[in-house]
């Protein structure tokens, strides 16, 4: 479990397909505070550390992670979003984030309002994936507030601190994002849909 925000940057350090699976070698100052076994979310998807060694460590993307998520496009030096599961007993600062992506959206507009910068998205709708005006979205692991909700679109705000402490800073227009719904709002529909 996950509150998507957002500890650190990583890096990529190496990338390797083995058979049907990547395994992604990260470079990060937390490194040295994992340990096997453990689930980080990156680009807000889960993954398990499977290796660790100096400041770099390593996990594995299976094909379904490959096919619904952008981690197959990541590259050698490319950023990705990193954030540690929570702890029993944490603050939940942002909002239930289970770090099991729904699909991808792409990024159809990027505006400065006066100090804050709206990002636009558009995705592909299913029964289950929706947005609410103020309600949660984690676009990349990052918690955010929808804002402009219409079909298959969204908009979020995002604060300079935010913009300059995640891949936020690199992101350009017509890039491919990581979508998770909020999983309250996807437990509400799909109640309604069986109700109906």
């Amino acid at each position: 479990m996950f509150t998507g925000i957002i500890e650190t940057i990583g890096v990529v350090a190496n990338s390797v397909k083995e058979q049907e699976n990547l395994y992604l070698t990260i470079k990060s100052d937390i490194t040295h505070e994992l340990k096997i076994d453990q689930s980080v979310a990156h680009n807000g998807v889960c993954l398990t550390v499977v290796a660790i060694k100096n400041d770099e460590y390593t996990v594995t993307a299976i094909k379904e992670t490959l096919d619904k998520t952008t981690i197959g496009y990541l590259k050698i030096d490319d950023i990705i979003n990193l954030e540690r599961a929570m702890k029993l007993g944490d603050r939940l600062d942002g909002h239930i984030v289970q770090g099991h992506v729904d699909g991808t959206g792409i990024c159809k507009k990027i505006s400065d309002e006066d100090g804050s910068t709206w990002f636009t998205f558009q995705y592909e709708r299913n029964k289950n994936n929706l947005t609410i005006e103020k309600g949660s979205i984690t676009v990349n692991g990052v918690s955010l507030t929808v804002i402009n909700s219409k079909e298959n679109e969204f908009s979020v705000a995002i604060i300079p601190y935010t913009k300059e402490h995640t891949t936020f800073k690199t992101l350009e227009l017509n890039d491919i994002v990581n979508l998770e719904f909020d999983v309250i709002g996807k437990y509400v529909a799909r109640l309604t849909a069986f109700a109906n």
